[in-house]
Protein backbone atom coordinates (compact mmCIF):
# COMPACT_ATOMS: atom_id res chain seq x y z
CA UNK A 1 0.00 0.00 0.00
CA UNK A 2 0.86 3.54 -0.53
CA UNK A 3 2.16 5.21 2.69
CA UNK A 4 0.27 8.40 1.36
CA UNK A 5 -2.85 6.44 1.47
CA UNK A 6 -5.93 8.31 2.57
CA UNK A 7 -9.20 7.23 4.21
CA UNK A 8 -12.11 8.48 5.24
CA UNK A 9 -11.75 7.21 8.81
CA UNK A 10 -8.80 5.61 10.23
CA UNK A 11 -9.43 3.41 13.34
CA UNK A 12 -7.43 2.60 15.48
CA UNK A 13 -7.28 -0.85 17.14
CA UNK A 14 -9.13 -3.68 16.11
CA UNK A 15 -11.27 -4.58 19.16
CA UNK A 16 -15.12 -5.25 19.29
CA UNK A 17 -15.70 -1.32 19.15
CA UNK A 18 -13.21 -0.21 16.47
CA UNK A 19 -14.46 -3.69 14.37
CA UNK A 20 -18.19 -2.17 14.78
CA UNK A 21 -17.61 0.86 13.73
CA UNK A 22 -15.41 0.08 10.70
CA UNK A 23 -18.55 -2.28 9.82
CA UNK A 24 -21.26 0.99 10.15
CA UNK A 25 -18.85 3.16 8.48
CA UNK A 26 -18.38 0.78 5.31
CA UNK A 27 -22.13 -0.03 4.85
CA UNK A 28 -22.61 3.76 4.46
CA UNK A 29 -19.64 3.85 1.87
CA UNK A 30 -17.34 5.30 3.99
CA UNK A 31 -13.29 4.55 3.17
CA UNK A 32 -12.20 2.96 6.37
CA UNK A 33 -8.82 1.35 7.41
CA UNK A 34 -8.44 -0.56 11.04
CA UNK A 35 -4.88 -0.58 12.52
CA UNK A 36 -3.99 -2.60 14.94
CA UNK A 37 -0.61 -2.93 16.62
CA UNK A 38 -1.32 -6.73 17.48
CA UNK A 39 -1.53 -10.07 15.27
CA UNK A 40 -5.39 -10.89 16.78
CA UNK A 41 -8.06 -8.92 16.56
CA UNK A 42 -10.42 -8.80 19.34
CA UNK A 43 -8.35 -6.43 21.97
CA UNK A 44 -9.45 -7.35 25.46
CA UNK A 45 -11.86 -10.13 24.07
CA UNK A 46 -9.64 -12.01 22.05
CA UNK A 47 -7.90 -15.73 21.84
CA UNK A 48 -4.83 -17.11 21.80
CA UNK A 49 -3.69 -20.80 21.11
CA UNK A 50 -0.74 -22.72 23.67
CA UNK A 51 -0.12 -26.27 23.57
CA UNK A 52 -2.57 -27.05 20.83
CA UNK A 53 -5.68 -25.28 22.73
CA UNK A 54 -7.60 -22.28 21.86
CA UNK A 55 -8.10 -19.78 25.08
CA UNK A 56 -10.39 -17.32 25.40
CA UNK A 57 -9.07 -13.69 26.55
CA UNK A 58 -11.58 -11.55 28.44
CA UNK A 59 -14.78 -13.80 27.87
CA UNK A 60 -16.43 -15.16 30.68
CA UNK A 61 -19.66 -14.91 28.86
CA UNK A 62 -21.67 -11.77 26.52
CA UNK A 63 -23.90 -9.77 28.81
CA UNK A 64 -27.04 -8.10 27.35
CA UNK A 65 -28.38 -11.39 26.29
CA UNK A 66 -32.43 -11.34 25.39
CA UNK A 67 -34.13 -13.85 23.51
CA UNK A 68 -35.75 -13.37 20.14
CA UNK A 69 -38.68 -11.30 19.82
CA UNK A 70 -37.75 -9.21 22.68
CA UNK A 71 -37.34 -5.40 21.63
CA UNK A 72 -35.60 -2.09 22.32
CA UNK A 73 -32.51 -3.99 23.83
CA UNK A 74 -29.21 -3.41 22.84
CA UNK A 75 -28.77 -6.67 21.14
CA UNK A 76 -31.29 -6.07 19.07
CA UNK A 77 -30.19 -2.34 18.06
CA UNK A 78 -26.59 -4.03 17.38
CA UNK A 79 -28.03 -6.41 15.09
CA UNK A 80 -29.56 -4.29 13.39
CA UNK A 81 -27.28 -1.75 12.84
CA UNK A 82 -24.57 -3.96 11.83
CA UNK A 83 -27.23 -6.06 9.51
CA UNK A 84 -26.07 -9.04 11.81
CA UNK A 85 -28.65 -12.28 11.74
CA UNK A 86 -28.76 -13.11 15.30
CA UNK A 87 -28.32 -16.75 14.60
CA UNK A 88 -24.49 -15.76 13.67
CA UNK A 89 -23.96 -15.43 17.19
CA UNK A 90 -24.81 -18.77 18.05
CA UNK A 91 -25.67 -17.57 21.27
CA UNK A 92 -25.89 -20.45 24.11
CA UNK A 93 -27.41 -18.91 27.22
CA UNK A 94 -26.23 -19.82 30.89
CA UNK A 95 -27.84 -22.05 33.14
CA UNK A 96 -27.47 -20.28 36.74
CA UNK A 97 -25.16 -17.96 38.34
CA UNK A 98 -24.70 -16.46 41.98
CA UNK A 99 -23.12 -13.87 44.30
CA UNK A 100 -21.85 -15.46 47.10
CA UNK A 101 -20.44 -13.76 50.25
CA UNK A 102 -18.88 -15.06 53.38
CA UNK A 103 -16.02 -16.86 54.50
CA UNK A 104 -18.04 -19.95 52.34
CA UNK A 105 -20.60 -18.33 50.61
CA UNK A 106 -23.03 -18.81 53.30
CA UNK A 107 -24.99 -15.42 52.23
CA UNK A 108 -26.25 -16.10 48.57
CA UNK A 109 -27.82 -14.38 45.49
CA UNK A 110 -28.94 -16.83 43.01
CA UNK A 111 -29.66 -15.03 39.05
CA UNK A 112 -30.24 -16.65 35.53
CA UNK A 113 -31.47 -14.77 32.56
CA UNK A 114 -35.04 -14.78 33.60
CA UNK A 115 -34.99 -11.31 36.42
CA UNK A 116 -37.87 -12.73 38.62
CA UNK A 117 -35.44 -15.60 40.06
CA UNK A 118 -33.53 -13.32 41.31
CA UNK A 119 -36.04 -10.55 42.27
CA UNK A 120 -37.46 -13.91 44.48
CA UNK A 121 -34.05 -14.58 45.71
CA UNK A 122 -33.82 -11.09 47.12
CA UNK A 123 -37.79 -11.88 48.85
CA UNK A 124 -36.37 -14.70 50.22
CA UNK A 125 -33.33 -13.99 51.51
CA UNK A 126 -33.70 -9.89 52.36
CA UNK A 127 -37.66 -9.49 53.00
CA UNK A 128 -37.03 -6.21 54.83
CA UNK A 129 -35.07 -4.82 51.72
CA UNK A 130 -37.73 -6.07 48.44
CA UNK A 131 -39.96 -3.17 48.32
CA UNK A 132 -36.25 -0.67 48.47
CA UNK A 133 -35.07 -3.49 46.03
CA UNK A 134 -37.90 -3.25 43.55
CA UNK A 135 -38.00 0.86 43.64
CA UNK A 136 -34.38 0.53 42.60
CA UNK A 137 -35.12 -1.57 39.88
CA UNK A 138 -37.78 0.79 38.65
CA UNK A 139 -34.96 3.57 38.77
CA UNK A 140 -33.07 1.35 36.50
CA UNK A 141 -35.88 0.82 34.41
CA UNK A 142 -36.32 4.49 33.47
CA UNK A 143 -32.98 6.34 33.13
CA UNK A 144 -31.71 6.83 29.99
CA UNK A 145 -28.42 5.02 30.10
CA UNK A 146 -27.40 5.68 26.18
CA UNK A 147 -27.47 9.69 26.72
CA UNK A 148 -24.36 11.59 25.76
CA UNK A 149 -24.95 14.28 28.22
CA UNK A 150 -26.56 12.89 31.20
CA UNK A 151 -24.96 14.21 34.94
CA UNK A 152 -22.86 12.37 36.81
CA UNK A 153 -24.10 10.87 40.02
CA UNK A 154 -22.44 8.57 42.64
CA UNK A 155 -24.29 4.68 41.94
CA UNK A 156 -23.55 4.03 45.83
CA UNK A 157 -25.64 7.34 47.19
CA UNK A 158 -28.59 6.50 44.58
CA UNK A 159 -28.54 3.02 45.74
CA UNK A 160 -28.56 3.87 49.42
CA UNK A 161 -32.12 5.40 48.93
CA UNK A 162 -34.19 2.47 48.18
CA UNK A 163 -31.24 -0.11 50.14
CA UNK A 164 -30.54 0.11 53.48
CA UNK A 165 -29.11 -3.36 54.18
CA UNK A 166 -25.05 -2.85 53.55
CA UNK A 167 -24.79 -6.44 52.90
CA UNK A 168 -27.61 -6.55 49.81
CA UNK A 169 -26.02 -3.30 48.58
CA UNK A 170 -22.08 -5.09 48.09
CA UNK A 171 -24.08 -8.01 46.74
CA UNK A 172 -25.51 -5.87 43.73
CA UNK A 173 -22.27 -4.15 43.29
CA UNK A 174 -19.94 -6.94 42.82
CA UNK A 175 -21.14 -8.28 39.71
CA UNK A 176 -21.74 -4.68 38.07
CA UNK A 177 -17.88 -3.71 39.40
CA UNK A 178 -16.10 -6.77 38.09
CA UNK A 179 -18.00 -7.05 34.85
CA UNK A 180 -17.40 -3.16 34.13
CA UNK A 181 -16.32 -0.88 36.52
CA UNK A 182 -12.83 1.62 36.45
CA UNK A 183 -13.30 3.33 39.32
CA UNK A 184 -12.97 2.05 43.16
CA UNK A 185 -15.54 2.10 45.69
CA UNK A 186 -18.22 3.56 43.95
CA UNK A 187 -19.51 3.83 40.20
CA UNK A 188 -21.10 6.51 38.27
CA UNK A 189 -24.83 5.80 38.27
CA UNK A 190 -25.56 5.70 34.69
CA UNK A 191 -22.15 3.01 34.71
CA UNK A 192 -24.44 1.10 37.36
CA UNK A 193 -27.42 1.06 35.48
CA UNK A 194 -25.83 -0.02 32.16
CA UNK A 195 -23.84 -3.03 33.84
CA UNK A 196 -27.40 -3.52 36.12
CA UNK A 197 -29.27 -4.26 32.67
CA UNK A 198 -26.45 -6.18 31.06
CA UNK A 199 -26.08 -8.48 34.28
CA UNK A 200 -29.22 -8.78 36.03
CA UNK A 201 -32.49 -7.12 33.73
CA UNK A 202 -30.93 -9.23 30.90
CA UNK A 203 -28.55 -12.23 30.77
CA UNK A 204 -25.37 -14.19 29.86
CA UNK A 205 -24.64 -15.79 26.50
CA UNK A 206 -21.65 -17.24 25.14
CA UNK A 207 -21.68 -18.95 22.07
CA UNK A 208 -20.55 -23.34 21.78
CA UNK A 209 -16.78 -22.15 20.19
CA UNK A 210 -16.52 -19.02 22.38
CA UNK A 211 -15.30 -15.30 21.28
CA UNK A 212 -13.96 -16.04 18.01
CA UNK A 213 -17.25 -17.07 16.89
CA UNK A 214 -17.90 -12.95 17.33
CA UNK A 215 -15.16 -11.91 16.00
CA UNK A 216 -15.47 -14.06 12.79
CA UNK A 217 -18.68 -12.52 12.16
CA UNK A 218 -17.48 -9.13 12.64
CA UNK A 219 -14.27 -10.04 10.04
CA UNK A 220 -16.53 -11.16 7.67
CA UNK A 221 -19.43 -8.35 7.76
CA UNK A 222 -16.08 -5.58 7.58
CA UNK A 223 -14.49 -7.36 4.46
CA UNK A 224 -17.60 -7.58 2.78
CA UNK A 225 -18.80 -3.87 3.46
CA UNK A 226 -15.32 -3.41 1.79
CA UNK A 227 -13.34 -2.53 4.93
CA UNK A 228 -9.81 -2.30 4.96
CA UNK A 229 -7.38 -4.00 8.06
CA UNK A 230 -3.67 -3.61 8.74
CA UNK A 231 -2.48 -6.12 11.27
CA UNK A 232 0.92 -5.84 13.31
CA UNK A 233 0.20 -2.32 11.92
CA UNK A 234 -0.13 -0.13 15.15
CA UNK A 235 -0.28 3.99 15.12
CA UNK A 236 2.78 5.52 16.84
CA UNK A 237 1.92 9.20 16.65
CA UNK A 238 -0.75 11.60 15.54
CA UNK A 239 0.57 15.04 13.96
CA UNK A 240 -1.89 17.72 13.97
CA UNK A 241 -2.36 21.63 12.81
CA UNK A 242 -4.67 24.19 14.05
CA UNK A 243 -6.69 21.60 16.13
CA UNK A 244 -6.94 19.01 13.72
CA UNK A 245 -5.34 15.73 13.10
CA UNK A 246 -3.13 15.71 9.91
CA UNK A 247 -1.58 12.71 9.40
CA UNK A 248 -0.70 9.38 11.75
CA UNK A 249 2.43 7.92 11.65
CA UNK A 250 2.59 4.27 11.72
CA UNK A 251 5.03 1.67 13.87
CA UNK A 252 6.90 1.39 10.49
CA UNK A 253 7.33 4.97 10.00
CA UNK A 254 5.23 5.73 7.37
CA UNK A 255 2.19 8.22 6.88
CA UNK A 256 -1.43 7.68 6.21
CA UNK A 257 -3.74 11.13 6.32
CA UNK A 258 -8.00 10.37 6.90
CA UNK A 259 -10.49 13.17 7.51
CA UNK A 260 -11.86 11.59 10.70
CA UNK A 261 -9.87 9.40 13.44
CA UNK A 262 -11.63 6.90 15.91
CA UNK A 263 -9.40 5.77 18.71
CA UNK A 264 -10.59 2.40 20.43
CA UNK A 265 -7.39 2.23 22.48
CA UNK A 266 -8.49 4.06 25.34
CA UNK A 267 -8.49 7.86 26.88
CA UNK A 268 -4.71 8.08 27.93
CA UNK A 269 -3.35 6.08 25.12
CA UNK A 270 -4.93 8.19 22.41
CA UNK A 271 -4.01 11.26 24.49
CA UNK A 272 0.03 10.00 24.19
CA UNK A 273 -0.61 9.47 20.39
CA UNK A 274 -1.54 13.27 20.47
CA UNK A 275 1.33 14.74 22.52
CA UNK A 276 4.05 12.43 21.80
CA UNK A 277 6.27 14.61 23.77
CA UNK A 278 4.32 13.58 27.17
CA UNK A 279 5.22 9.70 26.85
CA UNK A 280 6.70 6.96 24.29
CA UNK A 281 3.84 5.11 22.12
CA UNK A 282 1.80 2.32 24.23
CA UNK A 283 3.71 -0.44 23.07
CA UNK A 284 6.92 0.80 25.02
CA UNK A 285 4.79 1.74 28.45
CA UNK A 286 7.21 -0.91 29.97
CA UNK A 287 9.75 1.31 29.73
CA UNK A 288 8.22 4.68 30.86
CA UNK A 289 6.80 3.27 33.96
CA UNK A 290 10.65 1.85 34.41
CA UNK A 291 11.21 5.49 34.82
CA UNK A 292 9.43 7.32 38.20
CA UNK A 293 9.50 10.53 36.86
CA UNK A 294 8.68 10.13 33.15
CA UNK A 295 5.63 8.25 34.93
CA UNK A 296 4.87 11.00 36.95
CA UNK A 297 4.95 13.42 34.09
CA UNK A 298 2.58 11.52 31.89
CA UNK A 299 0.12 11.07 34.47
CA UNK A 300 0.20 14.92 34.70
CA UNK A 301 0.03 15.03 30.69
CA UNK A 302 -3.08 12.98 30.04
CA UNK A 303 -6.39 12.00 30.82
CA UNK A 304 -5.71 9.41 34.39
CA UNK A 305 -4.97 5.66 34.02
CA UNK A 306 -7.18 3.48 35.22
CA UNK A 307 -6.10 1.68 38.46
CA UNK A 308 -8.25 -1.85 38.50
CA UNK A 309 -6.18 -4.62 37.27
CA UNK A 310 -6.45 -8.33 37.27
CA UNK A 311 -5.35 -11.62 37.12
CA UNK A 312 -6.91 -14.56 36.02
CA UNK A 313 -6.17 -18.31 35.96
CA UNK A 314 -7.56 -20.94 33.56
CA UNK A 315 -7.42 -24.63 34.24
CA UNK A 316 -8.45 -27.24 31.61
CA UNK A 317 -9.98 -30.90 33.11
CA UNK A 318 -9.54 -34.01 31.68
CA UNK A 319 -13.84 -34.17 32.69
CA UNK A 320 -16.63 -32.21 32.69
CA UNK A 321 -16.73 -29.71 35.84
CA UNK A 322 -20.17 -31.84 36.96
CA UNK A 323 -18.17 -34.65 37.44
CA UNK A 324 -16.36 -32.73 40.33
CA UNK A 325 -20.18 -31.38 41.96
CA UNK A 326 -20.01 -28.24 39.79
CA UNK A 327 -22.56 -28.59 37.21
CA UNK A 328 -24.87 -26.12 38.48
CA UNK A 329 -22.96 -22.60 38.15
CA UNK A 330 -21.87 -20.36 34.97
CA UNK A 331 -20.44 -17.43 37.36
CA UNK A 332 -20.17 -17.25 40.90
CA UNK A 333 -18.88 -14.00 41.83
CA UNK A 334 -17.81 -13.99 45.55
CA UNK A 335 -16.34 -12.28 48.32
CA UNK A 336 -15.25 -13.28 51.98
CA UNK A 337 -14.56 -9.98 53.25
CA UNK A 338 -17.25 -8.19 56.13
CA UNK A 339 -17.57 -5.25 53.29
CA UNK A 340 -16.41 -5.84 49.51
CA UNK A 341 -13.72 -4.02 48.89
CA UNK A 342 -13.34 -3.41 45.11
CA UNK A 343 -10.10 -1.38 44.96
CA UNK A 344 -6.03 -1.36 43.65
CA UNK A 345 -4.61 -4.26 45.38
CA UNK A 346 -2.01 -3.85 47.80
CA UNK A 347 -0.12 -7.22 46.99
CA UNK A 348 0.39 -9.15 43.47
CA UNK A 349 -3.38 -10.28 44.19
CA UNK A 350 -6.46 -10.27 46.48
CA UNK A 351 -7.66 -13.45 47.10
CA UNK A 352 -10.37 -12.13 48.79
CA UNK A 353 -13.11 -11.85 46.06
CA UNK A 354 -13.26 -12.65 42.55
CA UNK A 355 -15.27 -13.99 39.67
CA UNK A 356 -15.19 -17.93 38.85
CA UNK A 357 -16.76 -19.06 35.41
CA UNK A 358 -16.94 -22.37 34.18
CA UNK A 359 -18.05 -22.33 30.29
CA UNK A 360 -19.16 -25.68 30.47
CA UNK A 361 -22.34 -24.66 32.39
CA UNK A 362 -24.01 -22.67 29.48
CA UNK A 363 -26.72 -24.49 27.62
CA UNK A 364 -25.34 -25.65 24.51
CA UNK A 365 -28.61 -27.92 23.59
CA UNK A 366 -29.14 -31.17 24.22
CA UNK A 367 -25.93 -33.68 24.39
CA UNK A 368 -23.82 -30.80 23.44
CA UNK A 369 -20.90 -30.63 25.67
CA UNK A 370 -17.18 -29.02 25.65
CA UNK A 371 -14.88 -31.29 24.27
CA UNK A 372 -13.11 -30.59 27.75
CA UNK A 373 -13.51 -29.11 31.07
CA UNK A 374 -12.35 -25.07 31.50
CA UNK A 375 -12.23 -23.38 35.29
CA UNK A 376 -11.16 -19.61 35.52
CA UNK A 377 -10.75 -17.50 38.11
CA UNK A 378 -10.34 -13.83 38.25
CA UNK A 379 -9.02 -11.72 41.04
CA UNK A 380 -7.91 -7.99 41.50
CA UNK A 381 -4.38 -7.48 41.13
CA UNK A 382 -1.65 -4.68 41.30
CA UNK A 383 0.13 -3.77 38.39
CA UNK A 384 2.98 -2.27 39.56
CA UNK A 385 3.96 -5.43 41.66
CA UNK A 386 3.91 -7.26 38.54
CA UNK A 387 5.35 -5.26 35.66
CA UNK A 388 9.01 -4.85 36.41
CA UNK A 389 10.00 -8.61 37.81
CA UNK A 390 12.96 -10.69 36.67
CA UNK A 391 11.57 -13.10 34.58
CA UNK A 392 12.45 -16.06 36.84
CA UNK A 393 10.40 -14.23 39.95
CA UNK A 394 7.57 -13.50 37.40
CA UNK A 395 7.57 -17.01 36.44
CA UNK A 396 7.88 -17.92 40.05
CA UNK A 397 5.21 -15.57 41.59
CA UNK A 398 2.50 -16.91 38.81
CA UNK A 399 3.01 -20.40 39.93
CA UNK A 400 2.53 -19.32 43.73
CA UNK A 401 -0.66 -17.22 42.95
CA UNK A 402 -2.24 -20.01 40.80
CA UNK A 403 -2.40 -22.26 43.74
CA UNK A 404 -3.57 -19.31 45.59
CA UNK A 405 -6.25 -18.14 43.32
CA UNK A 406 -7.87 -21.68 43.25
CA UNK A 407 -7.82 -22.12 47.20
CA UNK A 408 -9.76 -19.05 47.58
CA UNK A 409 -12.21 -19.80 44.76
CA UNK A 410 -13.07 -23.19 45.59
CA UNK A 411 -14.37 -22.34 48.66
CA UNK A 412 -17.82 -21.04 46.92
CA UNK A 413 -18.45 -23.80 44.94
CA UNK A 414 -19.52 -27.80 46.95
CA UNK A 415 -16.80 -29.34 48.26
CA UNK A 416 -15.18 -32.18 46.20
CA UNK A 417 -16.34 -35.92 47.81
CA UNK A 418 -14.29 -36.81 50.62
CA UNK A 419 -12.98 -40.15 48.76
CA UNK A 420 -11.21 -37.52 46.23
CA UNK A 421 -10.26 -34.44 47.69
CA UNK A 422 -7.35 -34.05 45.50
CA UNK A 423 -9.99 -34.65 42.07
CA UNK A 424 -9.48 -31.31 40.54
CA UNK A 425 -5.39 -31.77 40.46
CA UNK A 426 -5.41 -35.27 39.41
CA UNK A 427 -8.19 -33.71 36.34
CA UNK A 428 -5.99 -30.68 35.35
CA UNK A 429 -4.60 -31.27 31.67
CA UNK A 430 -3.22 -27.72 31.22
CA UNK A 431 -2.81 -24.53 32.89
CA UNK A 432 -2.21 -20.66 31.89
CA UNK A 433 -2.88 -17.36 33.89
CA UNK A 434 -2.82 -13.76 32.40
CA UNK A 435 -0.95 -10.97 34.80
CA UNK A 436 -1.60 -6.81 34.39
CA UNK A 437 1.91 -7.30 32.79
CA UNK A 438 0.62 -9.65 29.84
CA UNK A 439 -2.50 -7.30 29.71
CA UNK A 440 -0.24 -4.01 28.38
CA UNK A 441 2.22 -5.86 26.39
CA UNK A 442 -0.72 -7.31 24.33
CA UNK A 443 -3.42 -4.49 24.40
CA UNK A 444 -1.09 -1.47 24.85
CA UNK A 445 -3.33 -0.61 27.91
CA UNK A 446 -1.33 1.80 30.80
CA UNK A 447 -0.92 0.08 34.11
CA UNK A 448 -3.27 -3.02 32.46
CA UNK A 449 -6.59 -1.27 33.64
CA UNK A 450 -8.82 -3.65 31.88
CA UNK A 451 -12.10 -1.05 32.02
CA UNK A 452 -9.37 1.97 31.30
CA UNK A 453 -9.99 5.44 32.54
CA UNK A 454 -11.78 5.89 35.51
CA UNK A 455 -12.98 8.96 33.97
CA UNK A 456 -15.31 8.31 30.88
CA UNK A 457 -15.88 10.28 28.08
CA UNK A 458 -19.69 9.89 27.12
CA UNK A 459 -19.28 12.38 23.45
CA UNK A 460 -16.21 10.47 22.74
CA UNK A 461 -14.38 14.64 22.27
CA UNK A 462 -10.95 15.00 22.27
CA UNK A 463 -8.29 17.97 22.04
CA UNK A 464 -8.45 17.57 18.29
CA UNK A 465 -11.73 17.94 16.76
CA UNK A 466 -11.64 15.12 14.21
CA UNK A 467 -10.29 12.92 17.24
CA UNK A 468 -12.88 10.40 18.32
CA UNK A 469 -12.92 8.17 21.06
CA UNK A 470 -15.26 4.66 21.02
CA UNK A 471 -14.77 1.81 23.53
CA UNK A 472 -14.50 1.72 26.92
CA UNK A 473 -13.52 4.89 27.75
CA UNK A 474 -16.51 6.09 25.96
CA UNK A 475 -19.01 5.30 28.41
CA UNK A 476 -20.58 1.62 27.47
CA UNK A 477 -19.78 -1.13 28.98
CA UNK A 478 -19.41 -5.09 28.13
CA UNK A 479 -18.96 -6.82 24.76
CA UNK A 480 -22.42 -5.90 23.36
CA UNK A 481 -21.77 -2.10 25.08
CA UNK A 482 -18.22 -1.58 23.23
CA UNK A 483 -19.34 -2.95 19.83
CA UNK A 484 -22.59 -0.31 20.60
CA UNK A 485 -19.78 2.40 21.31
CA UNK A 486 -18.45 2.24 18.19
CA UNK A 487 -21.20 2.18 16.39
CA UNK A 488 -22.80 5.36 18.18
CA UNK A 489 -19.35 7.10 17.61
CA UNK A 490 -19.68 6.09 14.13
CA UNK A 491 -22.95 7.82 13.54
CA UNK A 492 -22.80 11.00 16.02
CA UNK A 493 -19.74 12.28 14.84
CA UNK A 494 -19.21 11.11 11.14
CA UNK A 495 -22.32 9.91 9.63
CA UNK A 496 -24.96 12.41 11.00
CA UNK A 497 -22.61 15.04 10.06
CA UNK A 498 -21.85 13.56 6.17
Amino acid sequence: MNSASHYDVAIIGAGMSGLAAGIRLAHFGKKVCIFERHNAPGGLNSFYSLGGRRYDVGLHAMTNFVRPGVKGTPLGKLLRQLRIDRDEFSLCEQKQSRVAFGPRGEASLRFTNDFAVLEAEVAQKFPAQIDGFRRLVAAVRTYDDVSLDAPAESARAVVRRHVTDPLLEDMLFCPVMYYGSATEHDMEFGQFVIMFKALFLEGFARPYDGVRVIIRVLLEKFRAAGGERRMKCGVRSIAARDGRATALTLDDGSEITADHVLSSIGSPETERLMQPWAAPVVGQVADLAASSTSWSTAQQAAAPIGALTFVETITVLDCQPAALGWGDDTIVFFNDSPRFAYERSTEQVDTRSGVICIPNNFDYGPGRVLPEGIFRCTCLASYDRWAHLPDATYHADKQRWYAAIQRSAQRFLPAPPASAPDAFARATLATDMFTPRTITKFTGHLGGAIYGSPVKNRQGHTALTNVYLCGTDQGFLGIVGAMLSGISMANYHILQKS
